[in-house]
């Protein structure tokens, strides 16, 4: 198991902190509000579903707007609050994780792709087997955990192990501070009675590749999915070319990588009207890219995701600088608004919660806030922010990020 720090507590000066930052952490209560936590007064720029805004925003202990307005509107500072300089922006959607195989905290082993992680003999499927479901459903919170910490609110998870791994991701998501969107996958996804017993638990079905799955089963996933009333996304040209047109026969609400997918299919994505989550880290260990800068330029919904816990840490700041800095190295940059919206905004719309990528008062959104210069936001996000940067209200501090008076 990988440690993982305390972030869950409240947020205490470390060890090597200075007078300064002591006498912050022991503040008396007038500083705080009557839940012992800070109300924040941050004055630079809004970033969210209605674009980049300078202004300023007052928010509650929990992440929530208690006031918004253009620079100096908000009044003289209250006692019982602390004011910062930075970027705003509503918490994060990780849109693809398989946080099942959170056990594994290794360098993934040089291994063709197919023998790491295709069902049901690769590495990863035999790891799961041999896993206890105790230490797997403490690596799964663990990586939940980290997630919250780092200002993510929802993520879209890959279930395997049909039923009991649904349980499994409930009981970690239970205390980890984000909700777990469980895509669950059947034993045998031929088996129309376990199909729909396991849409009883799951939120959807999360299939691998079609040429993974035996004649039949994905139009009875189809079917079982409509029936419930629940979303189904599908693995889908990753690691070799696939014809699209039987997949979105489906009509999947989300289609994950399209690392080999043409032109072509990405016209008709766009035409069925179908989000698609890159995962460019994870596809970039075995010699792939996501089409980044052609989604983008046919308007197609993108959300990014992390894929494997047992790939890389998920960390979607990590994510999209890392989709920043290669699309540019390889002669296709894209706009850095795109990244930034595919993890702040358009996850938020393709779940049905719009208002949740909307920083207003009364909206069910919660902020956070990168203390980070305010030139160029969009930039400053995808590419130049780090966890010393972060600060999450209702979380313990991330890096060294502390409030500052």
């Amino acid at each position: 198991m990988v440690y993982m720090p305390n972030i869950l507590g409240p947020w205490v000066a470390p060890p090597q902190a200075g007078p300064r930052l002591r006498r912050l952490a022991a503040s008396p209560a007038s500083r705080r509000d009557r839940r012992g936590a800070p109300v924040l007064r941050v004055v630079g720029v809004i970033v969210d579903s209605e674009g980049a805004v300078p202004g300023e925003v007052r928010i509650g202990p929990s992440g929530e707007i208690l006031e918004r307005g253009s620079r100096g509107t908000l009044g003289p500072e209250r006692a019982g609050e602390r004011k910062l300089h930075g970027i705003v922006l509503p918490r994060a959607v990780n849109g693809h994780t398989h946080v099942g195989d959170s056990v594994w905290t290794k360098e993934p082993p040089r291994l063709p792709f197919h023998q790491v992680v295709a069902p049901p003999h690769g590495l990863k499927h035999r790891l799961l087997a041999q896993t206890s479901p105790r230490e797997k459903r403490q690596g799964m919170r663990a990586s939940l955990s980290a997630m919250a910490a780092l200002g993510t609110a929802v993520t879209l998870d890959f279930r395997e192990e049909a039923r009991p791994g649904v349980r499994l991701l409930r009981a970690a998501e239970k205390g980890a501070g984000l909700e777990a969107i469980a895509l669950g996958r059947p034993a045998d996804p031929l088996d129309r009675r376990e199909v729909r017993a396991l849409l009883q638990e799951a939120d959807g079905l999360g299939l691998s590749a079609l040429r993974d799955l035996p004649l039949g089963a994905a139009e009875l996933a189809r079917q079982e999915v409509r029936r419930a009333g629940k979303r189904l996304a599908l693995h889908a040209s990753e690691s070799v070319w696939e014809s699209l047109d039987p997949v979105l026969d489906l009509k999947p609400d989300l289609l994950v990588h399209l690392c080999e997918a043409t032109g072509e299919d990405l016209d008709a994505v766009r035409d069925a009207k179908v989000a698609v989550a890159a995962c460019p880290r994870s596809n970039a260990l075995y010699g792939r890219f996501p089409p980044l800068a052609q989604i983008e330029r046919r308007g197609i919904p993108l959300l990014l995701g992390t894929d494997n816990v047992m790939f890389q840490a998920p960390d979607l700041f990590r994510e999209m600088e890392f989709a920043y800095l290669s699309s540019r190295a390889r002669g296709e940059p894209l706009e850095p608004r795109t990244l930034v919206d595919a993890v702040f905004v358009t996850p938020w719309k393709i779940l049905g919660r719009p208002a949740a990528a909307r920083l207003e008062v009364g909206a069910p959104s919660r902020a956070l806030v990168l203390r980070l210069p305010t030139e160029d936001p969009y930039y400053q996000v995808a590419a130049r922010s780090a966890h010393r940067h972060l600060l999450v209200p209702g979380r313990s501090a991330v890096g060294g990020a502390v409030p500052v008076a």
